[in-house]
């Protein structure tokens, strides 16, 4: 079975996936609609685990309780604290690899179909060519600086847009696979 690699992420009209220190307040959009989950509880359910770099994973755990019940990968070249969120009964585990030993080590271990979270880690994982599908959910809201989801790439990246939706409170989500 193939490894694929998939991006699902909510963003700024400019472009950012966070503020300058992590804080993702500006995704819920301007509180006039109803939040739903726009397509993430299906993407979720046909993931076999997360991939994300210790930024993110810092950010997460903050949020106080852990919100997935699927198996998370850290990637960190320092070994981040996981006793709190395992005692927890979450499924977590630190791997200091580059994106193609990550895909190659757990593909070994039957685990195919990944979320890729976090811009450095999607950035990352892009550098390498592994991004296969990316679901962008575009807020509108401008806010200027923060963290970027998409960086320098020493290539161009072509993608095939199958599916776009809109959502109350103008969201806009686009769905693309590499060509």
């Amino acid at each position: 079975m193939n490894t694929s690699c998939s991006v699902f992420c909510g963003v700024s009209l400019d472009g950012f996936i966070a503020r300058p220190d992590g804080a993702l307040d500006f995704l819920e959009g301007d509180g006039t609609a109803e939040m739903g989950d726009h397509g993430y509880d299906a993407f979720m359910a046909s993931i076999d685990a997360i991939v994300m770099g210790r930024n993110t994973y810092e950010v997460v755990k903050g949020f106080g309780q852990w919100p997935y019940t699927k198996k998370v990968i850290v990637l960190s070249s320092t070994d981040p604290d996981l006793a709190e969120i395992r005692s927890s009964g979450a499924d977590v585990e630190h791997l200091n690899a580059s994106p193609e030993e990550v895909v190659a080590q757990l593909a070994l271990r039957g685990i195919h179909q990944l979320y890729i979270d976090g811009g450095a880690t999607v950035q990352r994982f892009l550098r390498a060519g592994l991004i296969d599908r990316l679901i962008v959910t575009h807020v509108p809201v401008l806010i200027g600086e923060g963290i970027r989801l998409f960086g320098a790439l020493e290539h161009d990246v072509q993608l095939k847009l199958v599916a776009s939706r809109s959502f109350p409170g103008g969201l806009v989500q686009s769905e693309y696979v590499k060509r």
